[in-house]
């Protein structure tokens, strides 16, 4: 597994430079362009990683699968009553999609949907943003996992889209707690830094039925874990959802900060990191790897 990693980002590094930074979220855009990692982590306990795959990066949109898992062990099924589960084939920032359809997110990845979870987490914590801090630090094994408040300042000072629709949600009565309180605690979720082998760790109860292979927690249930596989399956890309199966063919979840995470159910959990994006928004090199990676191995779930 090693020696294959290192092929692939071998192989995948000429395609550096023809991608472009987050530049809408000042912060990110300062991030050098030319960093590349990848790790694995087996259900057996094993962990591989190649290039940069130990060096923090702004987990941004992975966040919202950390977010989601958090609503379902408090509030279970019941928060289905107030987004739905569908892909959206819109942008991850559209407006208009959720004014037809009277302010009911299509999925809890698109920024609507993270926001709405984000405020039903609010009601639920007294201090989201620790919770948060504490639960990917369990998750990862890493303790001295922190957002990035830097990062979370420049998201926050820019929020005027995702201000819009979490205030259009709530004109159709589906938001409940302060708006510029939820919004806060949002962005510092996405401010979290991680590397690509804390967030393969931290993904790993995805990959086991539920259960944290390094520490034995039982995370979620079997079929909630199948069914957040399944969302990441069907919506975890925004609108390049299709392609993301199309080409690799697994679960997966991407952050404009250049990381994507990939679960193979019963096996692995993988994340890969390329600060350079292509149009739809995801890490174009990242892409690029995981696909290799799939098709080396034969990972696809199709």
């Amino acid at each position: 597994m090693q020696q294959l990693l290192n092929e692939i980002l071998d192989e995948i590094r000429p395609l550096i430079g023809q991608g472009k930074v987050a530049s809408y979220i000042p912060a990110l855009a300062c991030v050098s362009p030319d960093q590349l990692g990848i790790a694995v982590y087996s259900n057996d306990g094993e962990l591989y990683y190649a290039g940069d795959g130990l060096t923090p990066f702004s987990i941004q949109s992975i966040s919202k699968v950390f977010s989601l898992v958090q609503a379902i062990q408090h509030s279970g099924e019941g928060i289905w009553e107030r987004l739905g589960h569908e892909p959206s084939g819109q942008p991850f920032n559209s407006l208009v999609q959720l004014e037809f359809e009277r302010g009911v997110p299509r999925n809890p990845f698109i920024n609507a949907g993270a926001l709405v979870i984000c405020d039903i987490n609010e009601s639920r914590f007294a201090a989201p943003s620790l919770s948060m801090r504490d639960f990917v630090r369990r998750l990862s094994g890493n303790r001295l996992l922190v957002s990035d408040e830097v990062v979370a300042r420049s998201e926050y000072q820019h929020r005027a889209r995702n201000a819009a629709m979490a205030y259009l949600m709530q004109s159709f009565g589906n938001f409940h707690n302060d708006v510029e309180a939820v919004l806060h605690s949002y962005f510092h979720h996405c401010a979290i830094r991680m590397s690509c082998a804390d967030l393969a760790l931290a993904f790993s109860f995805l990959a086991n039925d539920g259960v944290s292979p390094h520490s034995g927690e039982r995370v979620l249930t079997p079929r909630q874990a199948k069914q957040v596989n399944a969302i990441m399956a069907t919506s975890g890309l925004y609108d390049e959802a299709g392609n993301f199966a199309y080409r690799v063919g697994l679960p997966g979840k991407s952050g404009v900060g250049g990381g994507i995470v990939a679960v193979v159910p019963g096996r692995f959990s993988v994340c890969v990191w390329s600060p350079e994006l292509n149009p739809a928004g995801n890490s174009l090199a990242g892409m690029a790897a995981l696909e290799k990676l799939s098709e080396r191995i034969d990972w696809s779930i199709f």
